[in-house]
């Protein structure tokens, strides 16, 4: 089975929820386990939430939006979050955060939820591209299959 879906949304707060609701209905939908999918979905509201905070500039004419892209191909679940901001440091200027840090922590805990993490400069027009997998399991009675 393969299913995939993307979004243009606003950089806001409420467009991150929403984002998160269609990965799990389709997930449940397509009968993904629910421990995966509460995995998946914690890694999405990560990845959306950094985009809504430093995924744009504030200049006239800059872009106030960003995409997500969700791919749900054979055993795996792939997922793509691509903004337009001024990109990230350094892959070696990032350490592990703090415990007790209120900031800084969402990239971490993105690497720990998923099977892989590519944080990379989005092709020729600046910003950030976060994309992360994650090897899928499947309930015994999918609804997408049973309709």
């Amino acid at each position: 089975m393969s299913i995939w879906w993307s979004l243009h949304l606003r950089r806001e707060a409420a467009s991150v929820p929403l984002a998160r609701r269609l990965l799990i209905g389709t997930m449940e939908t397509a009968g993904v386990d629910p421990d995966i999918s509460y995995d998946l979905s914690l890694a999405l509201t990560e990845a959306c939430a950094n985009a809504v905070e430093h995924g744009g500039d504030a200049a006239p004419g800059a872009s106030q939006a960003y995409r997500v892209t969700a791919y749900l191909d054979g055993e795996k679940c792939r997922i793509e979050v691509a903004d337009s901001g001024p990109g990230l440091p350094r892959a070696q200027d990032f350490g592990p955060a703090r415990a007790d840090a209120e900031h800084g922590r969402g990239l971490c805990l993105i690497q720990e939820l998923t099977d892989h993490l590519h944080i990379g400069a989005k092709p020729g027009l600046g910003g950030t591209v976060v994309s992360f997998d994650k090897i899928l399991k499947w309930t015994k009675d999918p609804s997408l299959l049973t309709a």
